[in-house]
């Protein structure tokens, strides 16, 4: 590969804000460790539960909701709810779970 071409690919790279970056890692964990329950599907607890405890008043999905915060998300994933189980710190690191927290909470107001 020629220099201009990792010149242009390092410079691209460098450009991809930090909010982006952080809104991938937030991604990867909830599908690392929230998909197979709050995913699309029948077969998905979480999602199930809430669509019954909400009844169509928020969605289900928590990647379609606009009112969790930051706080809230990080909140549940620690202490669990319900039938969640709590998740420790050392299996969702408290980076991770910022990233989760920021991805989950970015359509609130």
């Amino acid at each position: 590969m020629s220099f201009a071409r990792v010149l242009l690919a390092g410079v691209a790279f460098a450009a991809v804000s930090p909010a982006v970056l952080a809104d991938d890692r937030g991604h990867q964990v909830y599908t690392r460790w929230c998909i197979a329950c709050h995913g699309v599907g029948p077969d998905k607890p979480g999602t199930g539960a809430l669509q019954a405890k909400y009844k169509g008043s928020v969605p289900a999905l928590l990647e379609e909701r606009n009112d969790l915060t930051a706080d809230l998300v990080k909140m549940y994933v620690r202490r669990g709810v319900s039938v969640m189980p709590p998740f420790r710190k050392t299996e969702i690191s408290d980076e991770d779970l910022n990233a989760l927290a920021a991805y989950l909470s970015k359509r609130s107001p």
